[in-house]
């Protein structure tokens, strides 16, 4: 027994030992930064005359909240950036959804599978600087893309893709679209081929056709997957940076339509590094994250939380 008892607790000193590691780099370069950007927003700490003379940090409270809040900047870039997200977010689900429905059928049974999955997920492994560069050159005045259009007279000589709002958030969207699909696809596929295909016979056996199949067995149980997907997209969606500083060269587009918080956040660390701000623009946008990302996970489990508090309710009385 003690022979035993001692070789478990070697077995927990090398489990400790790989761990550390991990909890080393994650305390120096994530967990000492997040409360310094949380202590610094309370302060006046920023660089005035192009850096050249300190200021602070001297101990404000929460006067830099209320100068996000008066002053607007900060909610109208995390309006932009929250509809350049679902304007991508949206298709992204919908055809990861289908393709995953499509390689994971046994009906179907598609050949190749492994040679369509690689393409799937390959814009994936693309840099994001990459594909800004790229969509730049094709969708410019003078891009090939935008002179085959104006050619056969799809759109008007005086359009332009990079010179207004709407068309600008919507490219950058549809980057943001191409580059995450193939990831999502995968996750969902996991998911679909974790059911248990007993269920699926059971019910085409109880007289349940395709599209009953799907939406009262299969996007059920997918939920967890789902409500993983929407939480990880979120978050990589409001740290959305390199697509629209590279394609619109750090302008944030046309009338600002294009700028993101991450972008705003940026320039508050330029030239007069105000670190003060930055940090309280960084510690909302972390609030306001947590907030929708819990709102998410309401809406995907209120129904199995609203009936067990009526259940214990219901045996109380």
């Amino acid at each position: 027994m003690k022979n035993k008892r001692k070789t478990r607790i070697n077995y927990a000193k090398w489990g400790y030992r790989f761990v550390i590691p991990f909890v080393v780099v994650y305390v120096v370069f994530s967990l000492i930064p997040l409360l310094s950007t949380f202590f610094y927003s309370f302060f006046e700490y920023y660089f005035k005359f192009g850096g050249l003379e300190k200021v602070g940090p001297n101990f404000n409270f929460l006067d830099n909240y209320i100068l996000l809040f008066t002053e607007g900047k900060f909610f109208k870039y995390f309006g932009n950036t929250m509809l350049i997200w679902i304007m991508g977010f949206i298709p992204q689900v919908i055809v990861s959804l289908l393709l995953a429905l499509w390689f994971s059928s046994t009906r179907l049974n598609i050949k190749a599978q492994g040679f369509f999955k690689t393409i799937v997920y390959m814009p994936n492994l693309v840099m994001a600087a990459a594909f800004s560069l790229l969509f730049l050159k094709l969708f410019s005045n003078n891009g090939p893309v935008t002179n085959f259009l104006f050619e056969s007279n799809i759109i008007g000589e005086s359009f332009s893709f990079v010179d207004q709002n709407w068309s600008t958030r919507g490219l950058l969207s549809f980057m943001n679209y191409l580059m995450w699909f193939g990831n999502t696809t995968i996750l969902l596929m996991a998911g679909i081929m974790g059911i248990d295909k007993g269920i699926l016979e059971s019910a085409q056996v109880d007289g349940a056709n395709t599209i009953q199949t799907f939406f009262r067995i299969v996007l059920p149980l997918l939920r967890p997957i789902l409500l993983f997907v929407l939480v990880t997209s979120l978050v990589g969606g409001v740290q959305l940076f390199d697509l629209p500083q590279i394609f619109t060269a750090g302008s944030g587009g046309p009338e600002m339509g294009s700028m993101t918080v991450i972008m705003y956040i940026s320039r508050l660390l330029g030239v007069s590094k105000q670190y003060g701000l930055a940090g309280a623009a960084s510690t909302l946008l972390f609030i306001m994250t947590a907030i929708v990302s819990l709102g998410f996970f309401f809406i995907f489990y209120r129904k199995e939380v609203i009936p067990r508090k009526s259940i214990r309710e219901g045996e109380d009385k």
